[in-house]
C-alpha cells in the first residue's frame, strides 16, 4: 500500500493547500478548509477496467482535415428534456442535475428511466432503498421492464455490476453518497466527489454509455462540492421552482452539445411530472370579465417566449408610509418604474400603496415586461380595465421612453398563436420587421403617454 498523504481542501470551492488556512485565498470564505487523505492506492483487480492496448501518440492535425459527424443521440418520450439537452441524450455524455431538496430530481430521473422502455437503464441509488424507489415508481404512470435498481455506494462494486449488466443508460443518485476505495476520505468530501466524478467520466467516455448524476446544492443555491465538478461534466442542469407551487423549470447552465438558453417546464402532479408544452395558456388566467390592474406581458425564458399575467393593486396609504411590495418581480426595478410614472407620466403615486404580483409563481428578469408592469399600475390607479386581448412587450427607460427588446418576432408570434388581437412594442423595433405578415395588430410607440392614451381609452 502506498504511503498515506494528506492535504487541505476548501469545502466551498475545492481549492487545495498544503496546510490549514483560516480564509480561502480563492473564494474568500472563512473556516472552510478540512484535512483529507489524497494518496491513492494502487488500482485493484475488479475496478473499472483499463484498456491495455497500445495507443498511437496524438499528433497535430489541420482543422479542415478532421472528419465531423453529428453526435449520436437517444430520443426520450420527454420533449422538454430533449429540448434542454439540445435534441436528446448524447452517447457517452456525463450530465449533472442539481436542485433543492424535495424539488423532484429523483422523481424526474426515475420517470425518465421508466419512459426509456426500449433501453436498459440502471438506476443506482445511495440514498434510498429498493422499496422506497418502488413506492415512487408505483405513483408514476409509466411502466417499464427495462428499468433496474441497484442500491450501492461503492464505485468499484457499481462498476463490477455495470460491466456484467451492460446498461444503455446509467443514473447515479447521488454523487455525494458515492465512495471510492482508492480514497480514504468520507463520502461527500471534496476528494471523494472529484474521484467518483472522474471514474464516472472515464466510464462514460470509454464505454459510450450516457451517465446522469444527481447532485446536492448548498444553501446559496450552487451545486455542492468542488467547482471542478461542473467543469468535468458535459452538461449541467438546474431543476428550479418553489416546492410549494406546482411548476418546475429545468434550466441548462452548461451544455457541450447544445444551447444553454433552452429550458423545460413541468407541472408536479400526484402521478409525477407532466410536461407543459404551452405554458402561456396556463400562466394566463381565464376570467369572465376584465378587471383593472391586470395586463399581459410577452417575456422570454431562455429561448422560449412566454405570455404571463401581471397583476397590480394601487390604493391610498392608510398607515402613513406607502408600501411597495412585489412578488416575482425585482423590488428595486418596481421603485424605478414608479418614479418614472410619477416624474414622466404625471401620476401621483407618492401616497399610494403599490402591490405587484406575477401570476403563476414565476420570477421575471426580462426587461421586456416593464411596459406591462407600468400599464398594470396605471390601470389600477385609474381603475380602468385594459382589454384582455392586448399584450405588451417593451422596456421602459428613465426618461419615460419605450425601448426596443430582442427577438420581438418570437414574442409577436406567441401572442398571435394565443389569440391576442393587439400587441404594443417600441417603434424602434420596427427596423427589419414586417408587420403585415402577422394577423395580430402590431402597435408601436416611443413614449409612455402614447400607450396610455390609446389603451386606457379603449
Amino acid at each position: 500500500m502506498a504511503k498515506t498523504k494528506t492535504s487541505f481542501f476548501c469545502q466551498n470551492c475545492g481549492n487545495q493547500a498544503p496546510k490549514w488556512l483560516g480564509r480561502c485565498p480563492s473564494c474568500g470564505e472563512w473556516n472552510t478548509f478540512v484535512e483529507e487523505v489524497v494518496q491513492k492506492d494502487e488500482p485493484q483487480k475488479g475496478s473499472w477496467k483499463v484498456s491495455t492496448s497500445l495507443k498511437i501518440a496524438a499528433k497535430p492535425r489541420a482543422i479542415q482535415e478532421i472528419n465531423f459527424q453529428e453526435q449520436a443521440r437517444i430520443l426520450t418520450k420527454d420533449a422538454e428534456l430533449n429540448r434542454v439537452l439540445g435534441g436528446g441524450i448524447v452517447l457517452g455524455s456525463l450530465v449533472l442535475i442539481g436542485g433543492e431538496p424535495g424539488i423532484g430530481k429523483s422523481t424526474l430521473m426515475l420517470q425518465i428511466a421508466l419512459m426509456l422502455d426500449s433501453h436498459r437503464v440502471l438506476y443506482v441509488s445511495g440514498e434510498e432503498s429498493e422499496h422506497q424507489i418502488k413506492m415512487r415508481a408505483e405513483r408514476l404512470e409509466n411502466k417499464s421492464d427495462n428499468c433496474f435498481i441497484l442500491t450501492e455506494t461503492q464505485t468499484q462494486n457499481i462498476f463490477k455490476q455495470v460491466e456484467n449488466f451492460e446498461p444503455d443508460i446509467l443514473i447515479i443518485d447521488s454523487i455525494q453518497t458515492l465512495q471510492s476505495s482508492f480514497i480514504e476520505a468520507g463520502a461527500g468530501s471534496v476528494s471523494q466527489v472529484k474521484e467518483c466524478a472522474a471514474e464516472l467520466m472515464k466510464f462514460a467516455k470509454e464505454s459510450g454509455t450516457p451517465v446522469f448524476i444527481i447532485g446536492h446544492i448548498t444553501k446559496d443555491g450552487s451545486l455542492a462540492g468542488p467547482k471542478v465538478l461542473e467543469h468535468m461534466v458535459d452538461t449541467v442542469l438546474q431543476f428550479e421552482g418553489d416546492r410549494h407551487l406546482a411548476y418546475r423549470i429545468l434550466r441548462t447552465t452548461k451544455n457541450r452539445f447544445g444551447s444553454t438558453s433552452e429550458l423545460g417546464i413541468y407541472e408536479m402532479l400526484n402521478s409525477g411530472l407532466r410536461e407543459v408544452s404551452n405554458p402561456s395558456e396556463i400562466l394566463i388566467s381565464q376570467r369572465d370579465e376584465d378587471f383593472s390592474g391586470i395586463t399581459i406581458g410577452a417575456m422570454l425564458e431562455g429561448n422560449r417566449p412566454l405570455l404571463i399575467e401581471t397583476q397590480s393593486l394601487v390604493s391610498i396609504a392608510t398607515y402613513g408610509t406607502p408600501q411597495r411590495s412585489s412578488t416575482g418581480f425585482d423590488a428595486k426595478r418596481l421603485n424605478m418604474l414608479l418614479a418614472v410614472l410619477e416624474k414622466r407620466g404625471g401620476f401621483r403615486l407618492g401616497n399610494q400603496d403599490v402591490f405587484l404580483n406575477i401570476a403563476g409563481g414565476l420570477k421575471v428578469e426580462d426587461p421586456a415586461i416593464d411596459l406591462a408592469v407600468c400599464a398594470s399600475i396605471v390601470s389600477s390607479y385609474e381603475d380602468i380595465s385594459i382589454p384582455s386581448t392586448i399584450c405588451f412587450a417593451a422596456e421602459v427607460g428613465l426618461g419615460g421612453e419605450i425601448r426596443a427588446v430582442n427577438r420581438i418576432e418570437n414574442r409577436i408570434s406567441e401572442a398571435e398563436k394565443l389569440g391576442f388581437k393587439e400587441i404594443w412594442i417600441s417603434k424602434f423595433n420596427a427596423k427589419g420587421l414586417d408587420v403585415n405578415q402577422y394577423k395580430i395588430k402590431v402597435s408601436m410607440a416611443s413614449r409612455l403617454d402614447e400607450v396610455f392614451m390609446q389603451v386606457l381609452r379603449k
